[in-house]
């Protein structure tokens, strides 16, 4: 079972805490991440890009011109996809990018990501992360005491605060546990976890 060292927000040691090996020390396997990245950024696609056909714009009723005679190529439409302002051939259509991928699969890849972050020492436990007041000067300075480089810092549950402190802040970014996902934990270089937020996680990916 890890065992890691608890922080309070000025860079002290305060404790330790003990983290489940079924969730925190899980063996990578590559391509279970890949699946889940690809299920994510796929998800998020709207779906909606559309051209319209020589069917769809709009003119286009008559002959330009009659068939032989005039020394021109044969034309029987102006929305024909060979003139400007026709139909767009194979064109992108509304459709649905979404993946199927088991929800086993999706716990098990974060439990991958999360004990990778963990065995390349990306993973800083703090005992509590409160702010007093709406003020990103607060939320940056302590940032800069633990040296974070891009961190995603993973809180328990709404924090109006510390969210709105911390949303005007590049390279970082504040989620809620239930909101946690194998793309963020990957894109993000340091994860920062309260005690909080781990046991609501174990609670999660323990059942």
């Amino acid at each position: 079972m890890p065992t890691v060292d608890v922080y309070n927000t000025l860079g002290e040691v305060v404790g330790q805490v003990n983290l489940r090996d079924d969730i925190f020390n899980v063996p990578l396997k590559i391509h279970v991440l890949h699946q889940v990245v690809l299920y994510q950024l796929a998800k998020r696609r709207a779906g909606t890009a559309k051209t319209k056909t020589r069917a769809e714009v709009s003119g286009g009723g008559r002959k330009p011109w009659r068939q032989k005679g005039t020394g021109r190529a044969r034309a029987g439409s102006i929305r024909s996809p060979l003139w400007r302002g026709g139909g767009i051939v194979h064109g992108p259509r509304p459709r649905s990018y979404e993946m199927k991928v088991p929800k086993k699969v999706r716990r098990l890849a974060l439990r991958m990501a999360l004990s990778q972050k963990l065995r390349d020492s990306e993973l800083t436990v703090l005992d509590e992360l409160k702010l007093d007041r709406i003020k990103t000067r607060d939320f940056v300075g302590i940032l800069r005491r633990f040296q974070w480089d891009k961190p995603l810092v993973v809180i328990p549950e709404k924090d109006e605060v510390l969210e709105k402190s911390a949303r005007n802040v590049p390279r970082v970014k504040v989620l809620r546990s239930e909101g946690l996902n194998v793309y963020d934990i990957l894109n993000y270089h340091h994860l920062v976890l309260t005690r909080g937020s781990i046991q609501k996680i174990e609670e999660f990916l323990g059942r």
